[in-house]
């Protein structure tokens, strides 16, 4: 995909949340027809997006929900939410794997915890933060982060043009600009370890059009934060 907007059409998957909400309005203004997916009972929080959207109400492990929503679009971005105990993201990526046109761009997001290739480097407090969240998680049963591996281990294993676009700690805020990004947790450039939610949004929609993201998993910081300044030789 070379250009951007025009009679191109994209799917949000995970439409109504925070990340989603931003998204979709990223994709607005850059022309593209938009088509959203969500919970049934979520669907009130697209009211913003009415008339300018196409939405498709269901679960977003439902393999008849994401075959009707890619349909003929250009490029999927899905919101891996590891919710419950029902492989919820492994059932998400595997019907967007499976249903998104041949050819079409495939834009994943997730947290640092996962890694591609095992060389990211991990503080001890992050280690520690995620598996005591995985253990509490899993008691409660609400969330299953071993289940957004799984999904992310069948999307690195695709043939298809995806990308997994892994996120630092988020925040609201204006907009500091696209997030710069390293291939590796651990990098200096990643230290700060936050990023604007608007602007983690806009990197997955720019990620749609930028070819040398194709088979990567970038992990991303806000511009402006420190660790990002000192790279670019700027004073924080």
């Amino acid at each position: 995909m070379a250009s951007i907007g025009g009679n191109q059409k994209l799917c949000v998957i995970g439409a109504s949340g925070r990340l989603g909400r931003y998204m979709v309005r990223h994709a607005l203004d850059r022309g593209y027809e938009v088509v959203g997916v969500c919970r049934e009972k979520s669907v009130p929080k697209l009211a913003e997006f009415e008339g300018q959207i196409t939405v498709i109400p269901g679960p977003t492990n439902d393999r008849a929900v994401i075959a009707r929503a890619v349909d003929g679009c250009d490029a999927v971005l899905t919101v891996l939410v590891p919710w419950g105990r029902k492989h919820y993201s492994s059932g998400t990526a595997q019907a967007v794997l499976d249903y998104a046109r041949p050819g079409a761009r495939l834009v994943f997001s997730c947290g640092w915890h996962i890694t591609r290739d095992g060389k990211d480097v991990y503080s001890r407090k992050f280690l520690l933060y995620a598996a005591a969240f995985g253990r509490l998680a899993k008691l409660l049963r609400v969330v299953d982060i071993d289940d957004q591996v799984e999904a992310c281990r069948r999307i690195f294993a695709s043939d298809t043009s995806w990308t997994v676009v892994r996120g630092s700690d988020l925040e609201e805020g204006e907009s500091q600009g696209l997030p710069v990004w390293s291939r590796h947790v651990g990098d200096p450039v990643l230290a700060s370890n936050m990023t604007r939610r608007v602007d983690y949004a806009q990197f997955m929609v720019e990620a749609v059009t930028d070819e040398s993201l194709i088979h990567q998993a970038p992990a991303i910081v806000g511009r402006l934060t420190p660790s990002a300044l000192a790279h670019a030789g700027k004073p924080a």
